[in-house]
């Protein structure tokens, strides 16, 4: 990874409190983390914002019907083991550990989207003896951060098999006069970025999949600020107002 570059160092820390990380890159960014205060201040804010994330959602009960057809459908797993919870000085020692926190982002995270991937396939899966027509496409979502303070503004995200749709999920950088947004997108490896056109604030996008150069896993999106008409060269030319990376669901 390129610990120099702010963008890469942000985007890198997300995707490792996510657990979407290969072996090698986990390695080679807990290793990186261990020499560098500020990456470990990069990869605790993720953890802050992902954990503000969980509280805004609304607990949802589960049916005991529906947990026997998860459990059926999991293997390798014979049981789940609750352990007491701990309190007082046991409790501060375990939120302050490093290999907890390890496990929480590492292992939690990315169980609880494997779960939910799941749970999906689960409810939409055909009667048995029907046959799918097509396997399911592979969808991707990337979070768009503010370089300057990490806050999240917009969202990429796939719509069927067709199309990527840009969404303001978060407060907006601020337009100045005479200036625009511009939209961007390149895939691992290319050369360089393609645009994807002139987004307003709060407007919702739609890219149909044959307009875009490619979609994988780390696929970059940007928002940059642009003068009015977008980007004289072929490339941004103007500062990154919100950046990330495309994960796989």
């Amino acid at each position: 990874m390129n610990t120099q570059d702010p963008n890469e160092r942000t985007a890198e820390a997300g995707e490792y409190v996510l657990g979407t990380l290969n072996a090698a890159e986990r390695q080679a960014f807990e290793a990186a983390m261990a020499r560098d205060e500020g990456l470990r201040r990069e990869a605790y804010a993720w953890q802050d914002r992902l954990l503000g994330l969980t509280r805004r959602l609304q607990p949802v009960a589960v049916s005991p019907e529906l947990w026997a057809r998860i459990a059926a459908r999991l293997s390798g797993v014979s049981q789940v083991v609750a352990t007491p919870a701990r309190s007082g000085a046991a409790n501060d020692a375990l939120w302050s550990s490093v290999q907890f926190w390890r496990w929480l982002s590492g292992g939690a995270v990315a169980a609880a989207m494997v779960m939910s991937v799941l749970l999906v396939r689960t409810l939409v899966a055909p009667p048995a003896g029907v046959e799918q027509a097509q396997v399911e496409a592979p969808r991707y979502l990337a979070v768009l951060q503010s370089p300057d303070n990490a806050a999240t503004g917009w969202i990429v995200e796939t719509v069927g098999t067709d199309a990527i749709r840009l969404v303001q999920v978060g407060e907006g950088a601020t337009i100045p006069q005479g200036k625009t947004m511009q939209f961007w997108t390149k895939p691992e490896g290319a050369a360089g970025p393609t645009s994807l056109g002139l987004v307003k604030p709060g407007q919702v996008v739609v890219v149909p999949k044959g307009q875009l150069p490619g979609l994988a896993e780390r696929t970059l999106f940007e928002l940059t600020l642009e003068p009015a008409g977008g980007s004289p060269y072929n490339k941004p030319s103007g500062p990154i107002l919100f950046v990330g990376k495309a994960v796989r669901l």
